[in-house]
């Protein structure tokens, strides 16, 4: 069955990061996969997370930062990277900011982000 998405629906989040879900939980409906164009501020932070999903990442402007076990990964316009589930990972972005397209499988979700409570 073919189905068309009108729109996407803008997903609030602090630090003046913007996101806009094409496909995914909220948006379609989709709980296998979601697909989110990001666009972060310059110095945008988030708290460290545990995913219970993997994610994929396309950046299309700018530079995404990821602190990770093995170290830090900066991530420029026209490269892509992939966090495996479990894996506690930490995203920036660099001071001309960042725009970047995310798909994670299964749809993110708030709840299986595991986002560290204690930042």
């Amino acid at each position: 069955m073919v189905r068309k998405i009108e729109g996407v629906t803008r997903i609030p989040v602090p630090g003046g990061k913007v996101i806009d879900e094409h496909i995914g939980r909220v948006n379609s409906g989709d709980e296998a996969v979601s697909i989110a164009h990001m666009t972060a501020p310059p110095g945008w932070e988030e708290p460290a997370q545990t995913p219970e999903f993997t994610e994929y990442t396309v950046v299309l402007r700018g530079r995404v930062v990821i602190e990770h076990a093995e170290g830090t990964t900066e991530v420029s316009a026209g490269q892509s990277f992939v966090s495996e589930p479990g894996e506690k990972i930490r995203y920036s972005v660099g001071a001309e900011g960042a725009e970047y397209v995310a798909v994670c499988l299964p749809a993110f979700s708030p709840d299986t982000a595991n986002r560290d409570p204690d930042e």
